[in-house]
């Protein structure tokens, strides 16, 4: 018997998410997922409203060896053939679980860069500009055990948190998209942070289940050369298959002049990757409130309640300030009270304090309302 939250998860991305309509073409990848009634509860939802499934199954240890040996010319080939493949499409869904977060952490960096701008980087983009898509994590023992929870523990939270009420929590994201849409002067201040940045005339988006799962946030970007201060990060990252702790950037007229951290040769060596990825392509704040502390998953941790993200590299052409990168790193900063606490300020206008919002229309926003 299929479990009823399986269920009703595939029924919630199908239906909610994409909205996936009669005679539509949906591809949905599986990276690194074993169970194949999570595909069988998709291939029914999708059938169920008349649409047209297309399932591809990844594994993540070979796609590090195809990171490894691949040529300009193969990363080439396949570019142009999962963009055609991509341009078919309208609909987009990606699961991704996989055993090793940290399954690329020995592919050498240029192998990563060519990998990156060769091939993910024009086919991710076209999926995510031109298809209604959205990307989730599943559970397993890799991530419970980076949650500090027991498997079973973690699947429990994992349905809580990605089935909840999408509908309910777009709602409420409506005041804090239209305050953002007349704002123009953004100031972060936490321990280490003092950050300053314009998102005048910069289209902020709510994301509330129909981009991530689980979701929670609203973003836009900063105006390219505004960003002046200094943010100081409070979780770990994972990017390319490194974890970093500690990073902190130090920002001059939009351009991030100084990146330390833990590992902070192997940082630049990311943030060199191409002229964009030393300016920011999004600025994020988070609102879930089931989710509370880090676990080295970005799609959980730009989510926590009372966080912001604050991100090197490729800006969205939805909310955009120009940013061109094969970067896009978000990086969480959590400005609740037992991670040091902090402030959100729009046009001198204190809006949140200590993970919680202060102005009377965006309490509907605080976790208590969102549950």
């Amino acid at each position: 018997m299929r479990d009823p939250r399986m269920v009703t998860f595939a029924r919630n991305i199908i239906r909610y998410s994409v909205e996936l309509k009669a005679g539509e073409n949906i591809l949905i990848e599986l990276i690194g997922i074993k169970d194949p009634e999570l595909a069988k509860c998709f291939i029914e939802e999708v059938y169920a409203v008349g649409g047209n499934p297309i399932i591809e199954l990844r594994d993540p240890a070979i796609n590090r060896s195809m990171m490894l040996g691949a040529t300009r010319q193969t990363l080439e080939k396949k570019a142009e053939l999962e963009l055609n493949r991509m341009k078919e499409m309208q609909a987009y869904v990606a699961v991704r679980g996989g055993d090793n977060v940290t399954e690329t952490a020995d592919v050498p960096e240029d192998r990563l860069k060519l990998y990156m701008s060769v091939y993910s980087r024009p086919v991710t983009n076209q999926r995510v500009n031109h298809t209604k898509w959205v990307v989730m994590r599943y559970p397993n023992g890799s991530m419970a055990q980076l949650a500090n929870t027991s498997t079973e523990a973690f699947e429990d939270f994992y349905f809580q948190v990605c089935n909840l009420d999408y509908s309910k929590m777009e709602e409420a994201m409506e005041p804090l998209v239209e305050l953002m849409n007349r704002t123009d002067k953004v100031r972060l201040v936490s321990p280490g942070t003092d950050l300053t940045f314009s998102i005048k005339d910069i289209p902020a988006i709510k994301c509330c289940g129909k981009r991530n799962i689980p979701d929670g946030e609203v973003y836009t970007a900063p105006v390219l050369n505004s960003v002046n201060g200094v943010i100081s990060y409070n979780t770990p990252t994972v990017y390319s298959g490194t974890s970093f702790e500690n990073v902190v950037l130090k920002l001059e007229n939009g351009k991030i002049v100084e990146a330390t951290s833990n590992n902070t040769a192997r940082m630049n060596d990311i943030l060199d990757t191409d002229e964009g990825a030393r300016y920011i392509g999004e600025f994020a704040i988070g609102v879930n409130p089931y989710i509370q502390h880090p676990m080295k998953d970005t799609l959980f941790d730009e989510k926590i309640d009372g966080s912001i993200h604050f991100t090197p590299g490729q800006a969205y052409e939805i909310a955009d300030n120009s940013n061109r990168s094969s970067v896009h790193w978000d990086i969480v900063l959590i400005q609740r009270p037992e991670y040091g606490g902090g402030e959100i300020w729009f046009d001198d206008v204190l809006i949140r304090k200590d993970g919680i919002f202060v102005l009377p229309e965006l309490q509907c926003l605080n976790p208590e309302n969102l549950k």
